[in-house]
């Protein structure tokens, strides 16, 4: 366990091997999007501190952990996110696939389907990495901590923000209260610069906001009462025909579920369902609701596959999102990333993604202005690639009459539209690779909606029609 005492903050030398730079900041989480932003600030400042309530040191065992409850589910690196972490980590994804993680051309090498119907298999320049949540954090971890100006703090937990002297709107963040999660030590603080919220969907910085006086954000939600049941197999090269994922898609039904290979020579299965019709975790359950699907492909393999553990359940309620960028003045010295800003339904898989855009907006923000008045600066910039993701996810949920949420007419022509494009990727490859583009985040929704893309898809509505 680390040692007690303050750690220089504001106006102290620096530290940690970052000659030329001065300044501390503190990121609370060692998840995906806490380690993006340490990265990215060890560019900027002298020392960087992550905190974690888990023992994520390299030493640690590894698998799954604590603060990570979805990490025992599919999880999917959007090519928007793998680009950005090539960017970050050079050779990320070579490094990775050299230390054993299948990856594969999506559409190529997987299988998509929508409405029960695969997408024609049609080269997209999308490449996906099909590692597991454990995985890929430990590489990112490693990747991260081995920088001169980041240290990690383990087995300690945030319990409260900081607020410096003065009236409630010039005095801003300036450190942060941690303790051990079980509490059997005192609380103590730590000074910083700058204090990154990447403590997830459990976040309490607006609670901890709020006790200091600061402004806090709006709340907006969509709730569709997720539920996922995942199981791993073991796998064989002649599995799906040696193709290394299926995804079955949710719409325009409730259920859906996904199959991926993973380091190891297994397979990840995952089965979701919306809306309280979620996927039971008694075997014989679960094969029944894998079989219930609109594909087979997922029940086929589960059939003839050996399972090497039991089927578990994750549970999620509402897509949340957090109007910082709403503030006319955001608490100076904090910031909010990945899911304690924006928490988006994981069917999509956005999660990790959005986190490295923020990150990127982050790297931005502190290479035009440092950190003087940072925080309303990069709730601004953070603020496009996350309402971007924002809209794909809601809008796709709000298709559901039962979810509840405002359905302008941007919703309900997207709503519209959208199927009719899903529904022509099984015959047209230029409609199938620019969807997949959309929906990995590398290419704006906006080119679904030439002229040329809105005629494919009349066409193939009209050719439908006529055969029918």
């Amino acid at each position: 366990m680390p040692g007690g005492g303050n750690v220089p903050g504001a106006g102290s030398a620096t530290v940690g091997g970052g000659a030329g730079r001065r300044g501390h900041a503190v990121v609370l989480g060692a998840s995906v999007a806490g380690l993006l932003a340490a990265r990215v600030l060890a560019e900027h400042v002298g020392q960087v501190t992550v905190i974690d309530r888990d023992d994520v040191t390299p030493t640690a065992a590894a698998g799954h952990r604590g603060g990570a409850a979805q990490g025992r589910h599919l999880h999917a690196l959007m090519e928007r996110g793998r680009q950005i972490l090539d960017e970050l980590y050079p050779d990320f994804t070579a490094k990775i696939a050299a230390d054993g993680v299948p990856t594969a051309e999506t559409l190529v090498g997987t299988r998509w389907y929508f409405d029960g119907a695969r997408v024609t298999p049609v080269p997209t320049g999308l490449t996906s990495v099909l590692a597991s949540r454990p995985a890929l954090e430990a590489a990112l971890r490693a990747a991260t901590l081995g920088h001169d100006r980041i240290r990690l703090l383990p087995g300690l937990r945030a319990v409260g923000l900081v607020r410096g002297s003065g009236s409630t709107r010039a005095a801003g963040v300036v450190g942060v209260r941690v303790e051990p999660p079980a509490g059997d030590a005192p609380a103590r603080t730590i000074e910083a610069d700058l204090v990154v919220d990447a403590t997830g969907r459990g976040s309490r910085a607006s609670e901890w906001l709020a006790d200091l006086g600061f402004d806090i954000p709006r709340e907006e939600t969509v709730g569709v009462d997720l539920a996922y049941a995942s199981r791993t197999y073991r796998r064989r090269p002649t599995d799906l025909g040696g193709d290394l994922g299926v995804i079955i898609s949710t719409l325009p039904g409730r259920r859906g579920g996904g199959a991926v290979a993973q380091e190891g020579d297994r397979w990840i299965v995952t089965l979701a369902g919306m809306l309280g019709d979620h996927p039971p975790v008694d075997a014989p359950g679960y094969e029944r609701f894998a079989a219930s699907l609109p594909a087979p492909d997922i029940h086929r393999l589960i059939q003839d596959a050996e399972p090497l553990d039991d089927p578990v359940r994750y549970r999620f309620r509402a897509s949340r999102r957090l109007r910082y960028d709403l503030l006319r003045a955001p608490a100076a010295g904090f910031v909010a990333i990945g899911d304690a800003l924006c928490t988006l339904n994981p069917l999509y898989a956005q999660g990790m993604t959005v986190a490295a855009q923020q990150a990127l907006e982050l790297r931005a923000c502190l290479r035009s202005g440092g950190l003087d008045d940072l925080a309303a600066r990069y709730f601004t910039a953070a603020a496009r690639p996350t309402s971007r993701a924002w809209s794909i996810a809601t809008d796709s949920d709000l298709r559901y009459r039962e979810v509840e949420g405002r359905r302008g007419p941007r919703t309900r022509i997207t709503n519209a539209y959208i199927p009719r494009v899903q529904a022509a990727t099984r015959s047209d490859p230029v409609l199938a690779r620019d969807l997949l583009r959309v929906v990995n985040l590398v290419e704006p929704p906006s080119i679904l909606l030439t002229p040329a893309a809105m005629l494919r898809s009349a066409r193939h509505a009209l050719t439908r029609r006529s055969r029918s």
